[in-house]
């Protein structure tokens, strides 16, 4: 079982993937999407939940997804079919970072995927190449709510506080026009489903040659969580448009 199987059963029934609940997810996409007929790109979309959400409530809205996980595209056209937005969506299998587009993007997102260019700052960077005038930015990324513990820090990496964070967005030529920050309670029901949906799926598959793995890095996981990063980690969603 490799990394992206884990993430695929882990995120059965979290599939915005990200520690934002459903209330979030909707008032974001408002503040994001500044007009109807607007083209979006995710760059680092996985399952495309948060362009599948978009799509279904806005009927004249165009997207665009980039990922490199084949099985994460295939379910993303499969869902795309079950809520009639098919037509509408166009994905690509490449690397984010080397996405090319003739046509620039009303909206871009990046919500928990900023490895794919290497960090915040490179993610904006690579947003802002793609960005139609008067258009915005949307972004999660984690930030130290509390001192890490070095445990936390070799987990996560090298994060910043929340005001470095905001004070480096905004010295990069960045206005934030809306944000979201996650609850403990969203951070936490987040890291449950992980573990939780996991294990479920090794008890309910216990004759599988992966269920025991399946079932170790979940409690290992857990652990990790709820001995390391717990009461130190947060998440930071941000609706970004540049500074003139």
């Amino acid at each position: 079982m490799n990394r992206e199987q884990i993430s695929r059963i882990a995120h059965t029934h979290h599939p915005i993937a990200a520690p934002v609940d459903d209330d979030a997810v909707r008032r974001l996409l408002d503040e994001a999407i500044s007009r109807e007929d607007a083209r979006v790109l995710d760059l680092g979309c996985g399952g495309a939940e948060w362009l599948l959400r978009a799509l279904a409530a806005r009927p004249r809205l165009r997207a665009v997804g980039v990922d490199t996980s084949e099985p994460a595209l295939t379910r993303a056209r499969e869902e795309a079919r079950g809520r009639g937005v098919d037509a509408r969506l166009t994905l690509h299998q490449q690397d984010a970072a080397r996405f090319t587009s003739a046509d620039p993007f009303d909206l871009v997102l990046n919500v928990g995927a900023g490895h794919a260019h290497g960090g915040l700052l490179p993610t904006l960077a690579a947003a802002r190449a793609h960005l139609a005038p008067g258009g915005r930015v949307l972004v999660g990324d984690g930030f130290w709510e509390r001192a890490p513990s070095p445990e936390a820090v070799d987990m996560l990496g090298e994060l910043s506080d929340l005001p470095t964070t905001l004070d480096a967005v905004v010295a990069d030529g960045w206005t934030p026009v809306g944000a979201h920050i996650s609850t403990r309670g969203e951070l936490d029901a987040y890291e449950w489903s992980w573990t939780g949906s996991l294990a479920s799926w090794a008890l309910d598959h216990p004759h599988d040659p992966d269920s025991a793995r399946a079932l170790e890095t979940a409690a290992t996981h857990r652990t990790e969580w709820l001995r390391g990063y717990r009461d130190s980690f947060g998440f930071v969603c941000l609706v970004l448009r540049p500074t003139p």
